[in-house]
């Protein structure tokens, strides 16, 4: 079916290329420098630091074999990537600074991205987004202010493409464990300034870990008029995706590959059956899937009124909605099954096949004002989001039947959400010093922001009330100073940042006593004072630069290893703790033809006083329970690494580049008893990547028409590195002091290739 929606796409898309062409050179080019004047009107106050990067389509695209997105910044300082498959093609996830992917704000032409219960982005579903990314900022730290609020990070991407020659381009890629991508993308500049982008991928992939098959697809487009003073954008874009659950993870020596151990070995769905003779045989539930896909709409119109002002305006709305199915071995209770009319004990397990399924609906507005002068930039926004979430879930089959026949599609709970997000902000950026390259700025940021969240109905664990509505009022004030003068700059900020906690962070900890009325337990909103302070050097040939950052935070939800029944990690309100580190960036043109950059973060994360209880059994053979023991006083904070560190070689020359990367990445903790039999083993991955663009217009007389044609190949961990990236911990200890705990393999060596065309 999507070859077939390629090619319509092919057709569509080279018949309004051929129509753009009508258009007069010399006008595109008038409405290009008109057009780059409005964006540039456009872009985001904020300050000038060394802990924001940016990066550019070309850099996203050049690796892009249909990893996801996160995988394609991993020259990021102190950013680390991980992924159920193995490979990065399913669901992934990634941390910057320590902080995970929850706390970390992710927009779309300043709308928020971040699912509004979880938090978070999956990035399953957005499959080969990078095709359409024009550019993406990684700040450290507290951001600058935008829709929704950054917790320790934020990731800002801009689809915005302000070509005036019309263009195709479909590219290819194929690799190991039947990893393939196919993309076209295309932009077509019409006359009246007109201008359409649409992109559609497809990528598949068995994954690193069997039964973790991707079966993807996403979309993009956007049809803009862009008038003198004007511009109207409507975007669409989306995706859908079915993948084969690998969050249940495997033991120490199957992850690191121990005695020949089987590292794409995964668990998930297994279950015995006796065979003919009375043997048992092992076999897989061959429907243990994820389903999920997700739409989204943004109409965007700005106005500019002056060369110093501009307003612009965003409508949205998202869609989603899925399932997820699992065959396990669970107690009646699970199911809500304790009617005695239907089983003899809540108690006993059976082998069902459930699903859990979801949809939301996200929609909201932003306003931002704009003004732009020699001596200032100051901008305000008011951003208003409403989301409508339902949960429910049914048990399809049950091996051992109940006492009466199970209904069908019985269905065991149900929930609902609603959250509303409002928030307001003004930030001004003061050119104290501007005069030659001496250049003085002083930044300032206020937000404002409003949270509700409710929700009612069934827990989907332990068939619990729901019945909560909770306010926040949140005030993130930052402030900024940065020095420019001969290549060197200097900048210093403070920022505080709060946060709401997330629904899972409800459902783990909260506890509702139906008799009385009230809560017990409830999540505590987090709160983060962030102080940056950084230096650097840019020469013509060389640059180096150090930014020192202190995190300090108050009430820290922190992960504690625990994993819950959809393999998300539980956490836990932590009144002090702290994340302080260095950050060491560098970079050298070493000839004409080759450059080196790099990256070195060395950083010290910390809960202060400290103090958990875990559970002291016998052995892993009885369990039997002999007391309790407890880890009290500072200690390192899970998923942490005190070291993380990127080497980027690249070559360059007639039309041929290679690029050689290196990440290393500390040991780091699986839960924070900071205990070495709960622990990631340190890690360091070597990739490859080999460029040829075909010297077409040398080959042929007429250069008319001519594509540019560009060969890639991607060598990923090419010294086989036996690695796990992620995994969790049981908050138990044997006598002999191992842990019960679990670990997700990364692959090993593996190849892909292919090419793109550009018409």
């Amino acid at each position: 079916m999507y070859q077939l929606v390629i090619s319509v796409a092919i057709w569509s898309l080279t018949s309004v290329s051929a129509i753009a062409q009508v258009a007069n050179p010399q006008d595109s080019l008038t409405r290009y420098k008109e057009l780059e004047e409005i964006y540039v009107q456009a872009a985001r106050v904020q300050q000038t630091t060394l802990s924001t990067d940016a990066v550019g389509t070309q850099e996203l695209n050049r690796e892009n074999t249909g990893q996801n997105l996160p995988y394609l910044l991993s020259t990021v300082p102190g950013l680390q990537v991980t992924s159920d498959d193995g490979l990065g093609v399913g669901y992934t996830y990634f941390r910057v600074r320590g902080t995970d992917h929850t706390r970390i704000n992710m927009t779309v032409n300043e709308v928020q991205l971040n699912d509004q219960e979880s938090q978070t982005v999956f990035w399953v579903n957005m499959s080969d987004m990078a095709s359409s990314i024009s550019q993406v900022d990684v700040q450290r730290g507290v951001g600058t202010s935008t829709s929704g609020s950054a917790f320790g990070a934020s990731l800002n991407m801009q689809t915005n493409f302000v070509d005036t020659v019309s263009h195709m381009t479909i590219a290819f890629n194929g690799g190991m464990y039947n990893t393939f991508r196919e993309m076209i993308n295309a932009h077509a500049s019409i006359a009246n300034r007109w201008k359409l982008n649409a992109r559609f991928s497809k990528v598949d992939s068995d994954g690193f870990l069997y039964r973790t098959k991707s079966d993807l697809y996403s979309y993009y487009g956007d049809i803009g008029w862009y008038g003198r003073k004007t511009q109207v954008i409507l975007r669409a874009f989306g995706g859908a995706e079915k993948t084969g659950m690998g969050w249940e993870g495997v033991d120490y020596n199957t992850a690191y590959g121990i005695d020949g151990a089987d590292r794409r070995y995964n668990p998930a769905g297994e279950y015995s059956v006796k065979a003919a003779d009375g043997s048992d045989s092992t076999v897989y539930y061959p429907n243990q899937t994820d389903n999920y896909a997700q739409q989204h709409a943004q109409l965007t119109i700005l106005h500019r009124f002056t060369p110093q002002w501009n307003i612009s305006t965003t409508l949205h709305y998202t869609h989603g909605g899925g399932y997820y199915e699992q065959y396990k071995k669970k107690k009646y209770s699970y199911w809500g099954l304790t009617d005695p009319a239907m089983v003899s004990n809540p108690k006993d397990k059976s082998y069902g096949m459930y699903q859990k399924w979801l949809e939301n609906h996200y929609a909201g507005f932003l306003i931002n004002a704009k003004y732009v002068s020699e001596p200032v930039d100051f901008q305000v926004g008011v951003a208003g989001n409403n989301y409508l979430g339902h949960h429910w879930g049914t048990l399809e089959y049950l091996a051992k039947p109940t006492l009466q026949a199970l209904p069908i599609h019985y269905e065991y709970y149900r929930n609902k959400a609603n959250k509303i997000d409002v928030n307001t902000y003004a930030k001004a950026n003061w050119r104290i010093i501007h005069r030659g390259q001496e250049k003085l700025s002083l930044y300032g940021d206020l937000q404002y922001r409003y949270v509700r969240y409710s929700r009612d109905g069934i827990n989907d664990e332990n068939m619990e009330d729901l019945p909560l509505t909770a306010n926040y009022h949140f005030f993130n004030p930052k402030a900024g100073l940065t020095y420019q003068n001969g290549g060197h700059m200097l900048s210093a900020s403070f920022a505080i940042a709060n946060r709401d906690p997330s629904r899972n962070n409800y459902k783990e900890n909260a506890r509702y006593d139906a008799s009385t009325g009230t809560w017990t337990n409830l999540p505590k909103a987090e709160r983060l004072y962030d102080y940056e302070l950084g230096y650097q050097y840019a020469h013509a040939r060389f640059n180096i630069g150090l930014n020192l950052y202190f995190m300090d935070y108050d009430n820290q939800l922190v992960l504690t290893g625990e994993y819950n029944d959809v393999g998300a990690m539980k956490t836990v309100n932590v009144k002090d703790s702290y994340r302080m580190g260095a950050e060491l960036t560098a970079g050298v043109r070493i000839t004409d033809w080759m450059r080196w950059e790099g990256n070195m973060v060395v950083s010290r994360n910390k809960l202060q006083n400290y103090k958990q209880y875990i559970d002291l059994y016998d052995d892993q053979t009885n369990w039997n329970w002999v007391g309790l023991d407890s880890i009290e006083g500072d200690v390192t904070i899970a998923f942490s690494p005190t070291i993380t560190a990127m080497s980027l070689f690249t070559f360059e020359y007639e039309g041929f580049m290679a690029t050689v990367q290196t990440n290393v990445v500390s040991r780091q903790y699986l839960d924070n008893t900071q205990d070495v039999h709960a622990m990631l083993k340190a890690y360091t991955t070597t990739n490859v990547h080999l460029q040829y663009q075909l010297p077409m217009r040398k080959w042929f007389a007429d250069r008319r028409g001519v594509p540019n044609v560009r060969l890639n190949c991607q060598l990923n961990n090419i010294f086989n590195e036996k690695y796990a990236s992620n995994g969790g911990a049981e908050a138990s200890r044997f006598l002999d002091g191992s842990r019960c705990t679990w670990y997700y393999a990364q692959a090993g060596i593996n190849v892909h290739a292919g090419f793109q065309v550009e018409f």
